[in-house]
């Protein structure tokens, strides 16, 4: 994959360089026609070469020979140039200032060598023409200068050519030289981050990237957020999938029980020698334990509803205190625990709350049958209304400290219980408190007693 990414990348420099290179030369050439076609006479506009053809208008033939005008001569003058008219054997008719060191005659030979070369008094020539005669307008120390050349147009297409193919294949050189040290930079860590996204696919969470500087540092350090929460998130369901199979296991170990009691009794009632008064009592015995694996039952289902959000809340506007004090009278009706010392306390008699009474009562009495069941029969339990929570409260034994996290986990039975139970209890109650957008809330001290709180305001 690294290699892959890296020819990639070199691929993409190198034909960006081509791409490049073939754009230029094609500008190049047309800007060199443009030159050739329109550029030369904006370029050359103000210069001698331009003063000298145009020279013409300030010339007329008088005694059949050209003489210059005075707008002629001024011209000349701010040019800062001379003039020399010829007739056609190079013999000077006429000049105007013109140095003492210019020549009187011309041959053809001396005309051609100063228009291609300065002088030593370093005057430029410049030739013109008018009505058959010829002139020569010389400027001394002229800022134009004067190359001749010759030119082979096949040596230079041939050249250009071969100039053309060395400056591609070294550009293109050194662009591959460029992009691999690039690419291996670039590459290292894009193809770091597709192992590690490779990893993270195939739940190898625990590998953890070194931190990395520069543009890719956020990225490497939002997969490693990624890879922790995954491996929390992991963590959280193997340690719930082994609370959900011991619970499964503890769940069928619990229904063996009431079935064998069930089957047994059932097996009874069909002799017809037992009384009648001990079939009323196999029967009380087949009905109770039915019930005990239907709550089993409607726990499971309950809890899966409520986890999955498809409880629909039936709400109402409550006067908790009238409703609270209905929960505790029906705990001291019920005959296990008539004996118990149950205390109710009510701060806020006004207190209204919009509450599923079915679900809020179940959320209640799960969490005072907790503190019932676990404790010893003297413990006390109080319930009290105040206007920002409820509270449970016991004096019983309390909750070791490495056990209160995990008291509201699904299938979570702590080790102090001595009773049968599903597990569910304190998952479903707290399930619905945060269904209501309330709060729940456990402190505990072993020896001491525990105590959960509803917060309803925050």
């Amino acid at each position: 994959m690294k290699w892959k990414l890296t020819g990639r990348y070199l691929f993409s420099i190198l034909s960006i360089v081509f791409i490049v290179l073939v754009v230029n030369t094609v500008i190049l050439i047309g800007m060199l026609i443009y030159q050739q076609t329109r550029g030369i006479e904006e370029v050359t506009s103000g210069s001698a070469e331009t003063f000298t053809r145009d020279f013409g208008q300030y010339m007329t033939l008088g005694d059949e020979e050209p003489v210059v005008s005075q707008d002629g001569k001024q011209a000349l003058e701010e040019f800062g140039a001379w003039i020399q008219i010829l007739d056609d054997n190079g013999q000077v008719l006429s000049s105007y200032l013109a140095p003492d060191t210019a020549s009187n005659n011309y041959t053809l030979m001396e005309i051609v060598h100063k228009y291609k070369y300065m002088d030593d008094e370093f005057n430029t020539y410049f030739l013109g023409e008018y009505e058959g005669f010829s002139y020569i307008v010389g400027v001394p120390y002229s800022r134009e200068s004067r190359f001749v050349r010759m030119i082979n147009v096949e040596s230079i297409v041939s050249f250009a050519s071969k100039s053309l193919i060395v400056i591609t294949i070294v550009d293109l050189i050194i662009a591959a030289l460029i992009g691999l040290l690039f690419s291996t930079i670039l590459t290292k860590p894009v193809n770091s981050m597709i192992e590690r996204i490779s990893q993270l696919k195939h739940r190898n969470f625990y590998a953890q990237h070194p931190q990395r500087t520069g543009v890719f540092k956020p990225v490497f350090s939002n997969l490693n957020d990624v890879s922790e929460t995954l491996m929390e998130h992991e963590n959280e369901r193997l340690k719930l999938e082994k609370m959900r199979n011991e619970w499964i296991s503890n769940v069928s170990h619990d229904l063996k029980t009431p079935l064998a009691s069930v089957q047994g009794y059932a097996e009874l009632l069909r002799d017809e020698d037992v009384p009648v008064h001990e079939r009323l009592a196999y029967a009380e015995v087949i009905e109770r334990q039915s019930i005990y694996m239907k709550n089993l039952l409607d726990d499971f289902n309950l809890t899966m509803r409520l986890k999955n959000q498809e409880v629909t809340l039936e709400l109402q506007e409550t006067r908790m205190e009238s409703f609270v004090r209905e929960i505790v009278i029906d705990l001291l009706n019920d005959s296990q625990y008539g004996e118990r010392e149950i205390s109710f306390t009510s701060d806020a008699p006004e207190l209204k709350l919009s509450i599923d009474q079915h679900l809020m009562k179940r959320a209640l009495f799960n969490f005072a049958y907790n503190a019932l069941i676990h404790n010893d029969d003297n413990t006390a339990v109080s319930i009290t209304i105040q206007d920002e929570f409820i509270s449970i409260e016991d004096n019983g034994k309390g909750i070791p400290v490495a056990e209160q996290a995990k008291i509201f986990d699904r299938y979570y039975r702590g080790t102090n219980t001595d009773s049968r139970g599903t597990g569910l209890g304190m998952a479903i109650a707290r399930d619905i408190i945060e269904a209501h957008g309330m709060e729940v809330g456990l402190e505990s001290q072993a020896g001491k007693g525990t105590s959960i709180r509803i917060w309803y305001t925050t």
